[in-house]
Order: structure tokens, then sequence, then C-alpha cells
């Protein structure tokens, strides 16, 4: 006897969906301000409450120090942004030039790259002159793949500064906060405590966003964090003792 029963038609795969995560350049200032924010305005209070008694004293030099210090962290990734601005506007005339002047070494350039890729003269021809059709795109062809630059962000430069300069206060205002409520001896043991678990928390949140893994990235970033605060605490204790 036949079996009618109908066969089911195969399940429509799922939709596949990229997670790469896009947003490294605003990570990387994010890391930069927050770890020195948590590590030197930590140390700093840590000396200055084994040299005086006085909390009223160790706020006023903590907030000083994060004010300078957001400023200047600020200012250096201002200037760093600029530069990779400077270089990438400086390369692209250089190739922009060099597709009109040098086109015969341009295009075996462009060879070299395909052949890298395990792709044949013959095979990257096409890809080639597609190209010579759009000199722009050429360009930026060889922008990324020649020299390994990507454009950078619009304004990236004053982003970048007030996203370290920001990161860097919320930063040295986490361990700066025991001394606003409490005497130097009982606020230091909590300030180290606070300083260690936002450590612990912010290397766990940069592991995941970035894909390196929380549970590394958090123990990692508390090592060298503790590591770095504590040098400079035992530095700054030794110099209050002299």
């Amino acid at each position: 006897m036949p079996d009618n029963t109908p066969i089911a038609a195969p399940a429509h795969p799922p939709d596949h969906v990229e997670t790469h995560f896009g947003s490294s350049a605003l990570v990387r200032d994010v890391v930069i301000g927050m770890a020195d924010g948590l590590t030197v305005p930590f140390a700093l209070a840590a000396g200055i409450s084994g040299a005086v008694n006085s909390s009223h004293l160790v706020v006023v030099a903590g907030l000083a120090e994060i004010a300078a210090g957001s400023i200047a962290m600020g200012l250096g990734g201002f200037m760093a942004a600029q530069g990779d601005a400077e270089h990438y506007a400086s390369e692209r005339l250089r190739e922009e030039h060099e597709i009109v002047e040098r086109t015969q070494d341009e295009e075996d350039e462009i060879y070299e790259i395909f052949e890298h890729y395990g792709v044949r003269r013959e095979e990257s021809h096409s890809v080639l002159e597609a190209l010579k059709r759009k000199p722009q795109a050429w360009v930026d062809f060889m922008m990324r793949f020649e020299l390994g630059l990507e454009e950078p962000q619009r304004n990236r430069a004053t982003r970048s500064a007030v996203t370290i300069a920001l990161s860097y206060i919320v930063g040295g205002l986490i361990p700066l906060s025991p001394y606003m409520l409490k005497s130097p001896g009982t606020a230091l043991p909590i300030s180290v405590a606070i300083t260690l678990t936002a450590l612990v928390v912010f290397g766990a949140v940069k592991g995941r966003l970035t894909g390196g893994g929380a549970v590394r990235s958090a123990i990692q970033t508390a090592v060298i964090g503790g590591l770095a605060a504590g040098a400079a605490y035992l530095l700054a204790k030794l110099l209050s003792m002299g």
C-alpha cells in the first residue's frame, strides 16, 4: 500500500546575522581613560592619606589631579586622533597622484595584493579593469589593502578627546569617593575594595564587547591595574616618609 504521507518541506534556514563589534575606537578610548582614571587618583589619594590625616586635603588633591589628568589625557587623545587623520589624508593624496603618474606600478601592486590571497593575475585582471574605471574606488582599495589604513570618522579627534576625558573623570571619582565620606584611615581599605571591584567589572565588560572573554579580561585588567596602583602607592608612601 503506497504511503501518501506528504513530504514536509525542508525547514527554512535561519537568517545569518553578523555580530561583529564595530566600535573598537570607542572602546579603546574608554579603556585608556578609565584605566588611568582608576589607578592614578587612587595611588595619589592613598599616598596622601598615608602622610596626613585629612580627608579634605585628600579630596582636594584628588579632584585637582582628576581635573588636570582628564585635560591632559583628553588633549593627548585629540592630538593622536588628529595625527591619524592627517596621516590618512597625506597618504591618500599620494595614492591619488600615483595612480595617475605611476599607473603601471600601481597595477602591478594590485596583482601582487591578489596574488597574496592566491588569486592569479588572469583572474584578478577583470577586477583591476573595474577599479580603473572608478579612480576613487581604486584609491580606496589601495588605502585599505596596500597600506592597511581606514578612513578616520568625521570629528574623530574631538570625540576621542571627550570620551577619554570623561572616562578618566568617572574612573577617578570611584577610588576618591570614600574619602568624601570617611576619614583617611577608614577610607583607604574601602577605596582599595571598590577600585579592584571596578577594575574587574570594567575588564569583564571590555572583554565581552571586544570578544576577548569576560573572565580573562576581568582578571587581566584587575591584575594589571592592581599592580600599577600598588606600585604608585608604594612610591608615594616612600616619598612621603622622606
